[in-house]
C-alpha cells in the first residue's frame, strides 16, 4: 500500500503566528494515526501537493484560511462543525512532536458538561457529562505535567476519583478551562488541596450568582493552605458590564487573586464584542488597573461616559 502525503492546517497557529499557542489536541490525533499507517506528515503549504489536508479551527472568529484546497476536511468549533475523529484515530495517543514547545500533556478525563450555559456549546457538541480516560492514559514518560481541558470535571464522580488518583503521583496538573465552584465541598477541597498545581487553581464566575461560592470555595482551600494568590478566576464578560464590575469588585477583596475577563464572543449565535466589553476585559482587568480603581473610576479617567463613549 503507498504511502499518503498528509498536511496539517491549524488556523489559530497560523493566526496567532509568534505567540504563545496551545496545541491542537485533534491534529495531533490525526497526525499519530497517519504516521501509524506509514504516511508522511507535515504542516500544510499552500504550493504543496497533499494526498489529503486536514484544518483544524478552535474559535468562530480566527479567520479561514482561502486557499485551503475544497477537498481540505476540517474540523472543530471554529468552523461551526462538531465534526468526531474516527475511532481508531481517537483512540490513538496524540504525536507531540508537532508541536515540540509543548512540554506538558493535555488531554481530557471526561467529556461534556450537565449545564446547559447560553453562551456554552459544549453541551451541544459533546452531550452530557461521562467519563473518557484515565488520568495515567493521558501522561506523557518525558514531562511530569499534565493540563487537562475537562469543561466541568467536578461534575462527575470519574472525574473527582481520577483527580484523588493524582495526589502524591509526582505528576503536577493544570484544569484550563476552570473549575465550577459551586460543586467544591469540603471533601473536594481536601483533594485540590493535595494535588500539585503547576501554577493556579483555575474556577469560573460567569454570573454575579457564583460570587458566593467562590468566596466560600476560596475560604476552603485557605483554610488548608490554599492561599488566594494562587486561585485564577475567569470572567465571561457580556453587555451586561455592571455585572462583571460588580463580580470584579467582590472577587478582588480575596488578595492576590488572578482574574481574567473575557469577553462574549459567540458568531454563530450572533454575538459580538462592543467597544465596552474589550475596554474591560483587555484594559481594565487584563491591565491590572482594576486591582487600584473601580470600573467606574477608570471609565471617570478615561473619559467614557455611561454609554462607555469618548466625551
Amino acid at each position: 500500500m503507498n504511502s499518503l502525503k498528509i498536511g496539517l492546517h491549524d488556523a489559530e497557529m497560523e493566526h496567532f503566528k509568534g505567540k504563545k499557542h496551545f496545541p491542537n489536541y485533534a491534529l495531533m490525533k490525526i497526525s499519530a494515526w497517519h504516521k501509524a499507517q506509514g504516511d508522511l506528515v507535515e504542516w500544510w503549504e499552500p504550493l504543496n501537493s497533499y494526498d489529503k489536508v486536514y484544518s483544524s479551527k478552535v474559535f468562530d472568529f480566527t479567520p479561514e484560511n482561502p486557499y485551503l484546497p475544497p477537498d481540505a476536511v476540517k474540523g472543530g468549533t471554529g468552523y461551526g462543525l462538531f465534526t468526531e475523529l474516527a475511532p481508531e484515530v481517537e483512540a490513538t495517543f496524540p504525536d507531540y512532536s508537532i508541536y515540540p514547545s509543548c512540554d506538558y500533556a493535555i488531554g481530557c478525563i471526561t467529556r461534556g458538561c450537565p449545564n446547559h450555559c447560553r453562551w456554552c456549546i459544549v453541551p451541544k457538541k459533546e452531550g452530557d457529562i461521562r467519563p473518557y480516560c484515565t488520568w495515567r492514559q493521558l501522561v506523557r514518560p518525558d514531562t511530569d505535567r499534565l493540563v487537562l481541558m475537562d469543561n466541568n470535571i467536578l461534575a462527575c464522580d470519574y472525574g473527582i476519583e481520577q483527580l484523588a488518583g493524582m495526589i502524591e503521583s509526582g505528576y503536577k496538573i493544570d484544569l484550563n478551562q476552570g473549575m465550577d465552584a459551586r460543586l467544591v465541598t469540603p471533601e473536594i477541597a481536601d483533594i485540590l488541596a493535595r494535588l500539585t498545581w503547576i501554577r493556579y487553581l483555575r474556577f469560573s464566575c460567569d454570573q454575579e450568582s457564583q460570587i458566593e461560592h467562590i468566596l466560600r470555595t476560596c475560604q476552603l482551600l485557605e483554610e488548608r493552605g490554599v492561599k488566594p494568590y494562587r486561585v485564577f478566576v475567569y470572567l465571561l464578560v457580556t453587555k451586561d458590564i455592571g455585572s462583571a464590575s460588580r463580580r470584579v469588585e467582590a472577587l478582588k477583596k480575596q488578595r492576590g487573586i488572578s482574574l481574567y475577563a473575557q469577553a462574549e464572543h459567540n458568531e454563530g449565535m450572533g454575538i459580538t464584542p462592543n467597544k465596552m466589553q474589550l475596554e474591560f476585559a483587555h484594559r481594565y482587568v487584563y491591565s491590572g488597573c482594576f486591582r487600584k480603581e473601580t470600573w467606574k473610576e477608570y471609565c471617570k479617567r478615561k473619559g467614557f461616559d455611561a454609554d462607555g463613549f469618548t466625551r
